[in-house]
């Protein structure tokens, strides 16, 4: 009953996605999100794409799992990404205020095609680590909604690309603002529903979820805030789906579109943490990444409002990746003609290879937050000393600080490997990562302040 009732209200959002998508597709809405008249989108419509593309599924994965394990330091840590969205608006004012049209504008005109290079490498890597995360929390809710099924994970993860896809390569950028705003309307309703029966549940102590210290210890979720802190004005910068919709309204609109995705993406982010934070607090065993566990905690209906609303949080994920995707390919890597059909081609491309890494299995959800989050570090130096200091910067201290962060994103990703235990002391994954954050910023610093005593004149 439960399989049915998910499956349904899943299908009719997806329904009523394609029916909310543009009927007419033009170029300049499929790539720069403008409506049929070639109106801007408005302000809570960039809102709320902000606010459904951010707070995605893998993203409310991760702030449940970290509060059960570390208690309120953990979901505040992953929270403290949404700081992302002040950062970002203030990079975005100033690279508009420089009269650059994107991140890679601003980094072409001053590092050439070696930094345009560098970052679209990032970005992509970050499109496909969403593409992937987001399929892969799909597959694991299917899995737990169908237990009896063995093909339940495969089947649901080809067939939610491929419908997410259908509606994506027929409008665009467009096509995903439209949808976003269905989709997170129906999320904020149906998480409302959830979380005001979580707060009125008998079990329930709000100060001792405020003060849970998780069941492995508050000390990794207070190592893994350090993280974010460090991370938090690099992370924005990398990610093309926020920074495409710093450039779609005017300056205010815009400014104004980021304030409120801030609150709101924040709340809900610390809301669903607290889920995870109550399971930890009545010692619920860990199963299936909590799936398992809320199915054995909660009621029917509040298990199924929180895969519905995870579902819904997947979809609108994967539609705005696509249209970022099909953005680098043919407006910055200037793949193919500025056309629907090699829109639609870059799409396609990026749901299967996104599907393809499932193939790879996977380590941890936040895995890819943290590899992500690291290799964007090189940012950092170069845009305050570059941007904010309006400094000029050589060319190899660029490439320095990009091979850096790099290089710590891979020590990150492959430190059960032999030569990276080498490398790294004996200390807990997330300690490990606060130290490799330090020493890419660290590096990166060094030899963005060097090039600039050479750079300068």
């Amino acid at each position: 009953m439960q399989a049915t009732i998910i499956i349904a209200v899943f299908g009719g959002v997806i329904l009523a996605s394609l029916l909310a998508a543009p009927r007419r597709a033009t170029v300049d809405g499929f790539f720069g999100g403008a409506s049929a008249s070639g109106r801007a989108p408005g302000l809570w419509m960039l809102v709320l794409s902000h606010v459904t593309t951010w707070i995605f599924a893998r993203s409310l994965m991760n702030s449940a799992i970290l509060g059960y394990f570390y208690g309120i330091w953990g979901t505040l840590a992953y929270a403290a990404y949404y700081g992302s969205f002040l950062t970002g608006g203030f990079i975005v004012a100033r690279l508009r205020e420089g009269g650059a049209g994107s991140v890679q504008d601003w980094l072409g005109a001053r590092f050439g095609s070696a930094g345009t290079g560098c970052y679209n490498l990032v970005v992509a890597l970050r499109l496909l680590s969403e593409v992937f995360a987001n399929l892969l929390v799909v597959g694991l809710i299917f899995a737990a909604a169908l237990p009896g099924s063995g093909i339940a994970q495969s089947a649901s993860i080809v067939i939610v690309a491929l419908l997410g896809l259908c509606y994506s390569a027929w409008g665009g950028l467009s096509a995903a603002l439209r949808t976003d705003v269905l989709q997170m309307s129906v999320f904020l309703a149906v998480f409302a529903a959830a979380f005001a029966a979580l707060l009125l549940s008998p079990g329930f102590d709000l100060g001792r979820v405020l003060t849970a210290p998780g069941t492995a210890g508050a000390w990794n979720g207070q190592v893994l805030l350090l993280v974010a802190l460090l991370q938090v004005f690099s992370y924005p910068a990398h990610d093309p789906v926020m920074m495409d919709r710093g450039f779609l309204a005017d300056p205010a609109t815009t400014r104004r579109s980021f304030h409120h995705a801030f609150w709101i993406s924040t709340l809900c982010i610390i809301a669903f943490g607290m889920f995870g934070i109550q399971a930890g607090v009545i010692g619920a065993d860990y199963e299936a990444e909590l799936l398992g566990t809320w199915s054995v905690m909660f009621p029917s209906w509040l298990y199924i409002a929180l895969l519905i609303s995870l579902l819904v949080s997947a979809l609108s994920t994967l539609d705005s990746a696509l249209a970022s995707a099909a953005r680098l390919v043919v407006e910055e890597l200037r793949i193919g003609t500025r056309s629907l059909m090699s829109g639609r081609i870059a799409m396609a491309c990026f749901m299967g290879l996104g599907a393809a890494l499932m193939l790879w299995g996977n380590q941890t959800l936040f895995d890819a937050v943290a590899v992500s989050g690291t290799a964007s570090m090189f940012l950092t130096p170069i845009l305050i000393v570059g941007l904010v200091m309006g400094r000029r910067i050589a060319l190899w201290s660029y490439v320095a600080a990009f091979a850096a962060a790099m290089g710590g994103a891979i020590l990150y990703f492959a430190r059960g490997a032999d030569w990276a235990m080498i490398l790294l002391p004996e200390a807990h994954k997330y300690e490990q990562l606060l130290l490799i954050c330090a020493a890419v910023l660290a590096l990166g610093f060094a030899a963005t302040l060097a090039g600039t005593r050479r750079g300068e004149g």
